[in-house]
């Protein structure tokens, strides 16, 4: 049965479109400045920045994928990868033989603390510095509600297979 689509209206396609807009820029703007200040994408960062919060500075690789919204696939050639330049290892974890955990390196805080105040100037620059507090506030509703609203709709999804952080 087929049912005609609810289109946007005039403001929801200009509100859809500028989304689009920024975080196609944004993403570039950020994977740009950590390439050239620190070596690493915004997607190393973040999974460093993960594992630096994480108790005893180790994540589970499925966790790991699951946080950073990326496929197990890509995530073991991102660790493999901070792990060749001496930033994570990897080790087996002692609940389970089977699986394995992504653990911060002392080079990789290093990296991590080196890294952290040009991307905190980037980011400030590109959204806190454009908007009013008022804005601010907004925004993190904004953001806060599509989350949950997306999270709502993962977890009612039949099959959690599809989605891509629990692909291999």
């Amino acid at each position: 049965m087929s049912t005609t689509p609810r289109w946007l209206n005039a403001e929801e396609r200009r509100a859809w479109l500028a989304y689009v807009d920024f975080s196609t820029l944004l993403a570039d703007y950020l994977n740009r400045q950590l390439r050239r200040d620190s070596g690493i994408t915004h997607t190393d960062y973040a999974l460093l920045a993960f594992l630096s919060s994480a108790p005893d500075q180790a994540l589970g690789m499925s966790e790991l994928a699951c946080k950073l919204r990326i496929t197990r696939s890509r995530l073991t050639h991102a660790v493999n990868r901070l792990a060749e330049a001496g930033f994570v290892d990897r080790r087996e974890s002692p609940v389970d033989g089977r699986s394995q955990l992504a653990v911060l390196t002392d080079e990789g805080r290093a990296l991590l603390e080196q890294a952290a105040p040009g991307h905190v100037t980037a980011v400030r620059r590109a959204i806190f510095d454009a908007l009013t507090p008022e804005q601010v506030a907004q925004f993190t509703e904004i953001g806060e509600a599509i989350s949950t609203a997306l999270l709502r709709v993962d977890a009612t999804d039949s099959d959690p297979a599809v989605l891509p952080w629990r692909r291999r």
